[in-house]
């Protein structure tokens, strides 16, 4: 019978892919992944010594932040999106992608497209409207969920910023990369308080973390 911890560490992950790759990970490091617990919305590992939230990917730096969890795993344009203070401890090797300004690929990339406050659709307002404030341009940023492709398409936006991995759905929907605005990945994030408070098991973490990162760097 697995013997559970008194005051177990809550992992927090973001459901889909990167829940998946942040679990593989996690067993690679010799953590007890999630019991089959149904709909259950805060699992405990199978020896009971971790309890995990699978939280939607926008919401996990708000848990770690706030302490409705110790640990986390997002991505870093989501964590920078959030603006959440938090430890990040260690970058981890998937979840790679890039946030770029994205335009429809028959117009010319000129800079005169930045200087007439541009309409900008995104799903990332906070990085949005730094990076054109940080090149003195007014635009007017559009908050949107969903597809965000569709803006330039119906004339709702001259511009739109979002993530690329492969870029296939972009360039299917006739639109080009503009500029990279920053480039991501997966990093695990920590609470600050229970990074002192519960020290001991949350560097156990990193460290069985940070070692199998080293291996598979080596190989």
């Amino acid at each position: 019978m697995a013997t559970v911890a008194i005051n177990p560490l809550l992992i927090a992950l973001p459901k889909g892919r990167m829940a998946e790759q942040s679990l593989e990970l996690l067993q690679r490091a010799g953590l007890s992944l999630p019991d089959d617990a149904g709909r259950k919305l805060i699992i405990p590992s199978m020896d009971g010594t971790l309890r995990y939230i699978m939280a939607k990917p926008t919401d996990v730096p708000t848990f770690i932040e706030y302490g409705a969890a110790d640990i986390g795993v997002c991505g870093l344009e989501t964590l920078r999106e959030s603006g959440r203070n938090v430890y990040e401890p260690l970058l981890l090797p998937f979840g790679h992608c890039r946030l770029s300004l994205i335009g429809l690929a028959d117009q010319p990339d000129t800079p005169l497209r930045y200087m007439s406050q541009p309409r900008v659709g995104t799903k990332y307002p906070r990085l949005t409207t730094s990076f054109f404030r940080e090149r003195g341009v007014n635009a007017e940023i559009i908050a949107l969920n969903g597809s965000i492709e569709l803006a330039p398409l119906v004339g709702l936006a001259d511009l739109i910023v979002d993530i690329i991995e492969t870029g296939n759905t972009m360039r299917a929907n006739g639109l080009t990369e503009l500029r990279v605005i920053m480039h991501s990945q997966a990093v695990l994030i920590v609470n600050r308080a229970a990074y002192r408070l519960k020290a001991d098991a949350i560097q156990q973490v990193i460290t069985a973390l940070r070692s199998v990162l080293i291996t598979n760097a080596s190989i």
